[in-house]
């Protein structure tokens, strides 16, 4: 009888090279937050400019959104795991210039306005080699892991990625506090060398072959058609986009932290990873007991209630009522990014994951850089508070538009 048994379904962690991946993507948003929080903190101090800030977001999405279609169809016809560690290689020696252009010894050297444009163009590189990072990462989870242990596995992924976000800015703001920014940006250096060394681990990954004969641009108008013609996975990639676009407080982080609340690069540190400490214990929850029925119109819900939080944060000025609302944002928006991310991966054939993965890279990065851009922009025209009051509420006005534009998301159930 034990011949006739089925066989066992292995948990994602005992599957080594999923393991290896999700240790590789936590190390990679540790080093990733790190660098983002370390920069946007240096540059404020520097330029004591509120539109710096949306600049480092403008100048890092551009080649972002340029690339990532491109980028797709390079993730879907290459072994992912080689491509990943070339990118990776580049991505470590573009974190090495940002600590040596916000070193003392650069600062007493060059002019603010060239420091700058030094940054910038360091951003610029960054958001290329990003383009290729988050799809090969994303294409490499469904590779790894039974399809059946598929959504487990996603919010697993999902959960790391939380806990990692929470950890960067963390250590980031006690770094700065305690030694200093150059010595912070040697931390994240070690983080990422620690992720090309789990990514090289991880056996080579084959290409599908049904992408391997087609040209750029074929390919990647597949990828678009199918993103367009599945209303369910457009419609939450549009909600995200537009939700993160508007809803970026945490862009003007720096701005509060000094000019409203008053606090410490440590204390502004706890604050940034207040959102991620909420979403971890969303995500635990999840993990413990999965959305069963009803997904699209949870999600439409969290999204709105995550439009709230960031009004009352705006108008705050204690401390912890802004820890609090943060931490509430980041229950909600877990809810949003589990319900995508599952179904994008659903939704989507094993041969077209690197496009589609880029497609919603393209989303969800330009909403995030962006929203910083817009955040910037917005700050200096109205004032600090003023434009992430507007920011939440366009947040509630999308998603009611959402719910009654796109049923097929509102009534989605998987």
């Amino acid at each position: 009888m034990s011949s006739l048994a089925e066989p066992e379904i292995p948990k994602p962690f005992q599957i080594k090279e999923y393991k290896l991946l999700i240790i590789a993507r936590a190390l990679f948003v540790v080093a990733m937050q790190m660098g983002v929080f370390s920069m946007a903190w240096y540059i404020y101090e520097l330029t004591h400019d509120k539109l710096s800030i949306g600049l480092l977001g403008l100048s890092e999405i551009i080649p972002t959104i340029a690339m990532s279609l491109f980028a797709g169809h390079i993730v879907d016809k290459s072994d992912k795991r080689t491509l990943m560690l070339k990118v990776l290689c580049m991505y470590l020696l573009t974190n090495i210039l940002l600590g040596v252009f916000s070193s003392q010894y650069i600062k007493g050297h060059l002019s603010v306005i060239v420091i700058q444009i030094c940054i910038y163009l360091v951003y610029f590189c960054t958001g290329i080699f990003r383009s290729f990072v988050g799809p090969s990462m994303n294409s490499m989870i469904a590779q790894l892991v039974p399809r059946v242990i598929l959504p487990k596995a996603i919010t697993y992924s999902s959960t790391a990625n939380q806990v990692a976000a929470v950890t960067g800015p963390v250590i980031a703001g006690m770094l700065i506090a305690w030694h200093g920014i150059e010595f912070t940006f040697f931390v994240t250096t070690a983080f990422i060398t620690g992720v090309i060394v789990c990514i090289y681990q991880i056996p080579r990954l084959q290409p599908s072959n049904t992408n391997a004969n087609k040209n750029v641009l074929e390919s990647v108008r597949e990828g678009l058609r199918f993103v367009f013609k599945t209303k369910e996975l457009l419609g939450a990639m549009s909600l995200d986009m537009f939700a993160v676009f508007f809803g970026g407080a945490v862009a003007m982080l720096p701005v509060f932290a000094k000019d409203i609340l008053h606090i410490n690069a440590a204390e502004m540190g706890w604050l940034r990873a207040a959102q991620s400490i909420g979403a971890i214990i969303s995500l635990a929850t999840l993990s413990r007991f999965p959305l069963k029925t009803n997904q699209g119109s949870t999600m439409l819900k969290s999204v709105f209630m995550f439009g709230i939080c960031i009004i009352i944060f705006a108008i705050s000025k204690n401390y912890w009522l802004s820890f609090a609302v943060l931490f509430l944002s980041g229950i909600f928006d877990a809810i949003s990014v589990v319900v995508r991310q599952t179904i994008l991966q659903l939704y989507v054939p094993d041969e077209m994951r690197g496009r589609v993965s880029s497609v919603s890279s393209m989303f969800i990065n330009s909403s995030n850089e962006l929203g910083e851009f817009e955040s910037g922009v917005a700050a200096r025209a109205f004032g600090t508070v003023p434009s992430v009051i507007f920011g939440g509420s366009m947040t509630m006005l999308i998603v009611l538009f959402t719910w009654f534009k796109v049923p097929k998301l509102k009534n989605l159930k998987y």
